[in-house]
C-alpha cells in the first residue's frame, strides 16, 4: 500500500492541496496530484491535476451547496480514499503563516500548539484563521492522522537581531513586537534547489523576489535569510494585490483621529482595498493591469516596480553586493514586462537582461555579460510542506523507538 502525505494551503474561499507518495526505503517523495476546491461559501469547484499537469476530467465537479472548509476537507478525504486503491494517508502538513516567537521550525500539532497559534490570528488575519480551520477540520474528521504545522515565518529566524528590531521601548518589544518576515516556505524551497541552478553562487549574495498577490523580497547569504521586506505582519514592504505595503504609521493615526475611521474600516482599507487594486481602481491582478489601457492601471504597475527597485537597493546594501537575483511567485514567474522593467532599473548593479530568454521564461534570463545572474525559478511550497511533514514524522517515530 502506498503511503501518502497531504499538503494543505487553506485560504478564505479556497483549499489548495497536493498529494505526495512517500517511499521510506529510499527516503523519497513523489508528487501524485495537485488541485483545489475553489469557491468555498458559494458554488464550489473541485479540480485535480496529475503529476504531469493533466487535468483529471472525471474528477472535476460542481458542489451545488455553499460548503465550508470542513465540508471541503470531507470531500477531499473521501476522494483520496476512493480515487485509487492502495493509498494510505499517513499525515497532513499545513502552511501556517505565523509561528510567532515560539516556533522556528515545523511542529507536530497538539492542543497546546493550536492554542498558541490561535493567539497569533491578529498578526495574520487574512491567513491564520483559515490555516487553523483546516487543522481543526481534519482533527474532527480523522483524529488519528498526525498534523504538522509549517510556518512562513520560520525561515527568517536566522536574521540578526538588529534586522528584526523596531525602535520601540523594550516593554513593547517584549510583547513579541518585531519584524518576523513571511513567504518563508517559498524562500526555503528556492534556497534548497538553488545550487542546481547557479552552483556555488547559491551560497553567495542572493536576493529573491516572491512576487504575487502577496509580494515580498528576501536577502540571503549562505542560503539563510539575513533581511526581508515584510515585518510584524504581512502588510509591510512591497505593494501587493490588495495590501498597501510599507506605510507611514502616521497615516493610520490620521485616518483614525481626523477622518474618524473605525479600526475595522482601517483594517479593511489596508488589507482589502489597497495595493494594485486600490491604486488602479480596477484590479488586483497584474495580468489584467498589463492588458489595461487605463492610466491608473499604469500608475499601479509603476508604483509596484518602483517599490521593488527601492527594496532591492536596500537588500543589496544589507548584503554588500549582489551575485544572484531570483524571480518567483505568480507575477515573478509569468509577468515578462514586469521582470524586464525591474532588471532595467537594476542596471546600476551590473544587471543585463537577455530579452529573448526573459520572453520565453528562462530559467536564466540574464545576458552573458551580466555581472549578476538573474533567474526565474518556480516555487513549490507544497513540496516544502511535505518534506517538513515527512521529517517530523520520522523524528517522532525515532524518538518513540528510543523511548
Amino acid at each position: 500500500m502506498t503511503e501518502v502525505i497531504l499538503a494543505l494551503n487553506a485560504g478564505s474561499t479556497s483549499l489548495k492541496f497536493s498529494l505526495f507518495a512517500t517511499t521510506r526505503e529510499s527516503d523519497s517523495l513523489s508528487l501524485l496530484y495537485r488541485g483545489g476546491i475553489e469557491g468555498l461559501g458559494s458554488e464550489a469547484h473541485f479540480l485535480v491535476y496529475d503529476a504531469r499537469g493533466q487535468r483529471q476530467e472525471d474528477e472535476q465537479f460542481t458542489i451545488k451547496a455553499a460548503i465550508s472548509h470542513e465540508d471541503a476537507l470531507n470531500v477531499l478525504l473521501k476522494w483520496i480514499e476512493r480515487h485509487e486503491a492502495g493509498l494510505k494517508l499517513i499525515a497532513a502538513g499545513h502552511r501556517v503563516v505565523h509561528g510567532g516567537t515560539l516556533f522556528s521550525a515545523p511542529v507536530l500539532v497538539d492542543a497546546s500548539v493550536y492554542t498558541y497559534l490561535e493567539q497569533l490570528v491578529p498578526l495574520a488575519p487574512l491567513h491564520q484563521p483559515h490555516n487553523l480551520t483546516a487543522i481543526r477540520a481534519i482533527a474532527k474528521i480523522k483524529p488519528h492522522i498526525p498534523q504538522v504545522a509549517c510556518f512562513d515565518t520560520a525561515f527568517h529566524h536566522t536574521q540578526p537581531s538588529v534586522a528584526q528590531a523596531f525602535a520601540l521601548p523594550r516593554d513593547v518589544t517584549s510583547l513579541g513586537v518585531k519584524r518576523y518576515g513571511f513567504h518563508g516556505l517559498s524562500y526555503e524551497y528556492i534556497a534548497s534547489v538553488l545550487p542546481s541552478y547557479v552552483g556555488e553562487s547559491a551560497d553567495g549574495r542572493v536576493v529573491m523576489a516572491h512576487l504575487g498577490g502577496g509580494a515580498s523580497m528576501c536577502a540571503l547569504r549562505g542560503r539563510r535569510s539575513v533581511g526581508t521586506s515584510m515585518g510584524f505582519t504581512a502588510l509591510d514592504g512591497l505593494p501587493m494585490g490588495t495590501r498597501c505595503g510599507a506605510l507611514d504609521p502616521g497615516v493610520v493615526l490620521y485616518l483614525l483621529s481626523e477622518q474618524r475611521m473605525t479600526l475595522s474600516d482601517v483594517t479593511d482599507l489596508l488589507y482589502h482595498r489597497s495595493g494594485l487594486l486600490g491604486v488602479s481602481g480596477e484590479s488586483s491582478e497584474m495580468h489584467e493591469l498589463l492588458a489595461s489601457d487605463s492610466p491608473y492601471a499604469a500608475e499601479a504597475i509603476d508604483l509596484f516596480v518602483y517599490r521593488i527597485r527601492r527594496e532591492l537597493g536596500s537588500l543589496v546594501a544589507v548584503l554588500g553586493g549582489l551575485d544572484v537575483l531570483v524571480f518567483t511567485g505568480g507575477i515573478g514567474e509569468h509577468a515578462v514586462p514586469v521582470r524586464a522593467r525591474i532588471c532595467q532599473d537594476a542596471q546600476w548593479l551590473g544587471v543585463r537582461l537577455d530579452e529573448e530568454t526573459n520572453r520565453t521564461g528562462g530559467p536564466k534570463i540574464s545576458a552573458g555579460d551580466s555581472a549578476v545572474a538573474v533567474w526565474v525559478i518556480p516555487t513549490d511550497e507544497d513540496m516544502m510542506i511535505t518534506r517538513h511533514t515527512y521529517d517530523v514524522l520520522n523524528s517522532v517515530g525515532k524518538n518513540n523507538t528510543r523511548g
